[in-house]
Parts: C-alpha cells; sequence; structure tokens
C-alpha cells in the first residue's frame, strides 16, 4: 500500500513512513493511492467477530508489506484489550430505529481512544524495529490531549507535547492531560485558541530545524492512523444492524473531519451507508460549507462542546481531494486561497456531488440543552453535549425513518458536566472506579503565550526525558 499526498508535490510513502511523517512535505495530508474495497459477500462474513479481529480484516490492506499479519493480531488484541467493555464499542437504542454507538468505553472516556491506544502501540513497534526516537507536539481541543499521553505514555522512544488551549477545555479534559507524570510527558497550556494550537502543530512540521535533527511525528488526525483506526467501527455498527444487507446511516459530531471522513471511507470501502451527517455547534465552517457551498473562517466561539471548538477542519482537505478528482494542484490552490482570503467556494457540480452523501446541522448551546433533557425524559439516557448536537442532527436531518440512524456517541457525559447540569438533569454522574480520584491527583502543566517560537524553545529544551534536544 502506497500513500500520496492530497496537494501532489511531495514523494508516496508506504504505511511506516507515513506513520512518522504525518503531514505531508508539500503540506498536504497522506491519503491511499488506492482504496481496499470488500464485497458483500466479505463483509457479511465479518458478523460476530470479536472487535479486534474486525479491525484486523478492516485494516489489514492499509499495513500490507509493513507490518506481518502475526505482530498485527498481536497488536490489535492489546490495544482493545483495555476498553471497559466486551463489545468494545455498544450500540444501544434510544428508540425504534435510532441508535448510539458508545465510543466513550476506553481509558480517557472519549472516542479518540480508538485510534491513539493504537498509534502509541504502532509507535513502539516501528520506532523499536528502526532504532529512532522521536517527537510528538499535538493539538487538542480536550479529548485528543488525553488519549495521546494514554496511548504513548509508555512509549521508550517518544517524547510528547501536548498543546490545549488555557481555560477552554472541561475541568475532566484538562485534569486527564494534567495528572499524567512522566519524563516524556508535557502539556503546554496556550493563551489563545485551539486553532492556534494547531496552527503551531502544523507550522513546526513544516519546518523542524528547532528540533536539531529528531523527527517530528503527528498524534492529530491529520496522521493517517488515527482516521484508519476510526474506519472500523462502521463496520462493526452496521453489522449489528444487519449491514451489508441493508444501508445504515450515520450521524456524527465533528469539528476536524476526521472521524466523518472515516466513515465516507468505510462507504467507499464497500459499506453500505446511505446517509452521512456533519452535525456540529455554532463554529459552523462545515454545515456552511454542506448547506451552502461556502468554506470561510469566521470567529471562533466557545461553547458547551468544547471539542468541536475549530473552525479550521484539517481532515476536510481528504474530501475536497476525493471530489476534484485527486487533483493535487486544485488542492494547493484551495488551500492556498483558504490561507489568504480566509474562504472558498468550489465548482457546483462538486458541491452537488458532495450533498449526495452529506447533509448537515449546526446546533447552539441552547439546542445542545434541550436534546440533552429531552433523552433524558424519553429514555433515561444522559448524553455528553457532542453526543446530544449528534441526536438532534439526525432527527432533523434523516433522509429515511426506515433505514437504522446510528450517532456516534463520541464521549462520556462525566467529562462535560457544566452542560448536563445546565440541561437541567438531576442524575448523579460518577467517573469510573480508575478515575475516581481524578480531582484530588497532582497536575503539572505550562502555559506559554501564543507565540510559535516560544513553544518550540521549550520543546527544544524539554524533549529527550528532559535532556535538551
Amino acid at each position: 500500500m502506497r500513500y500520496i499526498s492530497t496537494r501532489g508535490q511531495a514523494p508516496a510513502l508506504n504505511f511506516e513512513d507515513v506513520l512518522l511523517a504525518g503531514l505531508a512535505t508539500d503540506g498536504g495530508l497522506y491519503v491511499p493511492e488506492n482504496l481496499p474495497r470488500f464485497t458483500q459477500e466479505e463483509i457479511a462474513s465479518w458478523a460476530g467477530l470479536p472487535y479486534h479481529e474486525l479491525a484486523f480484516r478492516v485494516m489489514r490492506p492499509f499495513v500490507t508489506g509493513s507490518i506481518p499479519d502475526a505482530d498485527f493480531k498481536k497488536i490489535l488484541e492489546e490495544t482493545y484489550g483495555v476498553f471497559a467493555h466486551s463489545s468494545v464499542a455498544p450500540l444501544r437504542q434510544l428508540n425504534g430505529n435510532e441508535w448510539v454507538l458508545e465510543l466513550f468505553h476506553g481509558p480517557t472516556l472519549a472516542f479518540k481512544d480508538f485510534a491513539l491506544q493504537l498509534l502509541g502501540r504502532l509507535l513502539d513497534y516501528v520506532l523499536e524495529k528502526r532504532g529512532e526516537r522521536v517527537v510528538i507536539v499535538g493539538a487538542t481541543s480536550g479529548d485528543t490531549g488525553s488519549a495521546a499521553i494514554e496511548g504513548c505514555k509508555h512509549c521508550e522512544n517518544v517524547d510528547i507535547f501536548i498543546l490545549h488551549p488555557h481555560n477552554r477545555v472541561s475541568e475532566v479534559q484538562r485534569r486527564q492531560m494534567t495528572t499524567l507524570f512522566g519524563e516524556n510527558i508535557h502539556n503546554i497550556a496556550i493563551e489563545g485558541n485551539f486553532d492556534d494550537c494547531q496552527e503551531m502543530v502544523k507550522a513546526s512540521f513544516a519546518d523542524q530545524g528547532f528540533l536539531k535533527g529528531t523527527r517530528l511525528v503527528a498524534v492529530n488526525s491529520i496522521n493517517w492512523a488515527r482516521i484508519m483506526a476510526q474506519i472500523v467501527y462502521y463496520f462493526h455498527a452496521a453489522l449489528q444492524l444487519g449491514g451489508p444487507a441493508r444501508s445504515v446511516s450515520f450521524s456524527v459530531p465533528t469539528g476536524n473531519f476526521g472521524d466523518i471522513f472515516a466513515g465516507y471511507l468505510a462507504r467507499n470501502m464497500g459499506l453500505p451507508i446511505n446517509q452521512l451527517i456533519v452535525a456540529t455547534n455554532r463554529n459552523d465552517i462545515l454545515h456552511r460549507f454542506m448547506s451552502g457551498n461556502q468554506y470561510v473562517k469566521e470567529t471562533l466561539h466557545a461553547t458547551l462542546s468544547p471539542s468541536m471548538d475549530i473552525m479550521v477542519s484539517s481532515n476536510f482537505e481528504r474530501l475536497l481531494f476525493d471530489l476534484h478528482g485527486r487533483n493535487g494542484a486544485a488542492i494547493a490552490g484551495l488551500m492556498d486561497s483558504f490561507k489568504q482570503g480566509g474562504g472558498f467556494s468550489v465548482d457546483q457540480e462538486r458541491w452537488t456531488e458532495a450533498r449526495k452523501l452529506f447533509d448537515s446541522l449546526a446546533v447552539d448551546d441552547a439546542q445542545t440543552c434541550e436534546t440533552i433533557a429531552e433523552v433524558y425524559e424519553q429514555t433515561g439516557e444522559v448524553l455528553d453535549p457532542h453526543t446530544a448536537i449528534g441526536v438532534r442532527a439526525a432527527r432533523e436531518c434523516r433522509r429515511s425513518l426506515d433505514i437504522p440512524m446510528v450517532v456516534l456517541g463520541t464521549a462520556h457525559p462525566v467529562k462535560f458536566p457544566d452542560a448536563v447540569e445546565k440541561a437541567g438533569v438531576g442524575k448523579a454522574l460518577q467517573l469510573p472506579a480508575h478515575l475516581s480520584d481524578l480531582f484530588e491527583r497532582d497536575e503539572r502543566c505550562t502555559v506559554l503565550p501564543n507565540d510559535l517560537k516560544a513553544v518550540q524553545a521549550f520543546v527544544s529544551q524539554h524533549g529527550n526525558r528532559g535532556k535538551p534536544l
């Protein structure tokens, strides 16, 4: 399997090199040169498989030539063996044909665990084989950071620096990052927003001179391995609801477009998906594109669903690449237009093509609370604010009541008590046993200004397990 850049100027790489590269040298994102496709018979034969075995069958084509089957099977068994639920990603029924796919049974109670528990183990495997050491610099709007640290904390050949927007993540999210200690773990609170953090990561990839020869690796969803791992749970959900003999629709809370892009890939790999709904909050750049062909940057607002407080959706470039016939020069031009002018539209026929599969809805904080309260009253289930946005979008945008609708339950509600409280839900939320003392643990974090040079100097000074790089 070879991987190519969405901007067409970077060399094609194998899986191992893509895992370590993250962003392409031309600023683009890596995608498979050719997507594997499964027959309906093949997909149907996977019904009833344990999650790690299904994951092996879905992801094996992406790592062929880089990781032997026996090693990959062992990595996957270890990855999903740490999840608290035997099904790994159980489906919970809200009503007759509406379901929530619970993706929060991993160590940090968010869907990011599916990819980052795997990514940490893949990095350990590849770096040990190569005898290399790397530095991770990642940006988080809340959940990626703790999942990345949890997934990589035992990696012998990795130093990890996570940037989060100061005072713009929930207390549980912050503490899940700042209470994990290790010589190789560094939490940085940036006096800015998530887009500022993400821009610093991208700028650092573009010019890695500050690392003094050490390689930079991405844990954000620009890293192909993140997307690859998320494809699996679309197959997992569909198989439980009669797929592939019947179509399934999905509503996906998303800010960076990675999670829903994985669903788009699952469909292109042969899974019958009728509809993908982009569910987002007040920071609605994706909704404005899907509903009106306007991809325009506006002011970023803090909301009750902070993991989607994003205005520049990195993974959207991967979809644009397909919509433009995989023309790298066209994508480079669009991204330049966005950088220079803050927005663009695409040709009408390309936008119409996207709308055949995608719908979207932007949900504000008041509507989010309404939905949390409504679902609790109807079912007794407490939703986190991101999942509530997914439910609201599913109910307003679904094209057919006859087709099962699966909402991706992206986080445990205990991570967002403010939203649950504002919704008027009186049910006491308890942290799982492994996090029961979270609020008593010591924290360690460095607050830095919204300044790229200051951040790079900190990384250079504190890398290599506390020794300057």
